[in-house]
């Protein structure tokens, strides 16, 4: 049985591969935080900003794709690794994220800056 932290990762990741902004958004937190790990700066806070950035994200790359790689889950945090493809720069890169579900969304997310 795969735990609510593990099935919001994977259903925001199903959209993001479909690039459907709406179930995207759906798995997150209206107050979502979103930050650099390891430094913890905030990058952005809030849903309206993340429909914006990924709006535009989904719209400057068409046929971006993050394929999962691997996945951790423990308790309310799930770690997961992807290869990006498909970006319009033509650059492949990796990218760890970082989940954490609070009150059945995620609420905040930290991505791996080096």
């Amino acid at each position: 049985m795969t735990s609510l932290p593990g099935t919001l990762a994977q259903g925001q990741l199903d959209a993001y591969n479909a690039q459907d902004i709406e179930a995207f958004l759906e798995a997150y937190s209206d107050e979502v935080v979103v930050r650099t790990f390891p430094a913890n700066e905030v990058t952005y806070k809030g849903i309206d900003k993340m429909r914006e950035r990924y709006t535009a994200l989904f719209e400057q790359n068409p046929n971006q794709h993050a394929a999962l790689l691997s996945r951790v889950i423990k308790g309310t945090i799930v770690i997961d690794h992807e290869h990006v493809t498909g970006r319009a720069n033509g650059v492949e890169t990796e990218a760890i994220a970082m989940y954490e579900v609070s009150n059945g969304k995620i609420s905040n997310v930290w991505f791996v800056s080096n």
